[in-house]
């Protein structure tokens, strides 16, 4: 096994890891069959591999080991990578004492248009940070900083699609300069100037999650804290699908106009290490927990509310686009 391991004293965090599974499998399942009907074999495959992402846990001297697809899908992997960006971003982010939050959307559009609109967002914002460095460099103006992120959201009601940055600036100089050069490269018919925002930052680290959860999510994943309340939500697995293929390739979280310190918090270490005298434990999904395959007792403890069965079985759209 690769690494150090996840401590197994952590109640907390296994409840979450057993919840996020239970959801990103039976979606992923979803996104299987929607994917296969538009015989889109590179995203069945990957599927398939966040499918089977951690059905097998080792535990070992109170660790908890086992791999990870890595997948932008998969909430398990997700939720990791978010942690690693809060504990690397946040000590820098905090010398920042004048941020700002700024939001910059475009108007919401069909499907049909949605790759080619990310693309050219993505374009866009480059050739506005290009812009500034360059500057920067001719000692003629200073070069813009901060970290982005960028989501979809889907409206069912409308079958539209809304992609967005969100973006975290040093002051608010930087933040206007964004949004002026955003409204005026953006033809009118296609941005809302009432649509954009630009906010002072109170709370750097609620800023911060707020664009980790953006940058790393799945673009609209099921909200975890919303499935455990009575709701009517739904998963748009069809329309999921159409996101991370117009995202696919796509750096969705990035930095601009700084490099990190050293890093406080480094990486887990990716030592190779054999164990002897471990537990196996195997994924059974009728208890959305991993189940030890010699004594028969489940890992987590975690139970799924009323609330989330409900919609894992009965709220998952595969239709709506």
């Amino acid at each position: 096994m690769y690494g150090d391991g996840s401590d197994l004293r952590n109640v907390e965090a296994l409840a979450s890891r057993s919840k996020r599974k239970a959801i990103t499998r039976v979606m992923v399942l979803s996104l299987i069959d929607v994917a296969t009907k538009k015989k889109k074999g590179d995203r069945v495959k990957a599927y398939w591999n966040t499918y089977h992402c951690q059905n097998r846990i080792v535990t070992h001297d109170g660790k908890l080991h086992t791999t990870y697809c890595k997948n932008r899908f998969c909430t398990v992997c997700l939720s990791i990578r978010k942690a690693t960006i809060m504990n690397n971003y946040l000590p820098y982010l905090q010398t920042w004492e004048d941020a700002y939050f700024l939001t910059l959307t475009v108007k919401a559009i069909p499907a049909y248009k949605l790759p080619r609109y990310v693309n050219g967002m993505l374009e866009l914002f480059g050739k506005i940070i290009d812009k500034y460095r360059k500057k920067d460099k001719r000692r003629k103006g200073f070069a813009l900083e901060g970290i982005r992120s960028l989501e979809c959201n889907f409206n069912p009601v409308k079958r539209t699609y809304n992609p967005h940055f969100h973006i975290l600036v040093r002051n608010r100089e930087m933040g206007e300069i964004l949004l002026t050069e955003w409204l005026t490269r953006f033809p009118r018919k296609h941005v809302s100037p009432l649509a954009q925002k630009l906010v002072k930052v109170e709370d750097r680290e609620r800023a911060l999650i707020e664009i980790v959860k953006y940058g790393s999510k799945i673009f609209t994943e099921p909200d975890l804290k919303m499935a455990t309340r009575k709701t009517s939500r739904y998963i748009y697995v069809s329309a999921l699908d159409n996101i991370f293929s117009a995202m696919q390739g796509r750096r969705i979280f990035d930095r601009f106009g700084f490099n990190l310190p050293e890093q406080r918090t480094p990486e887990p270490k990716q030592n190779f290490r054999i164990l002897v005298d471990y537990e196996n434990w195997l994924y059974t999904p009728k208890l959305f927990d991993w189940v030890n395959i010699d004594s028969g007792e489940t890992l987590s403890g975690y139970q799924l509310t009323n609330e989330l069965k409900d919609i894992l079985s009965n709220r998952i759209d595969c239709d709506l686009q």
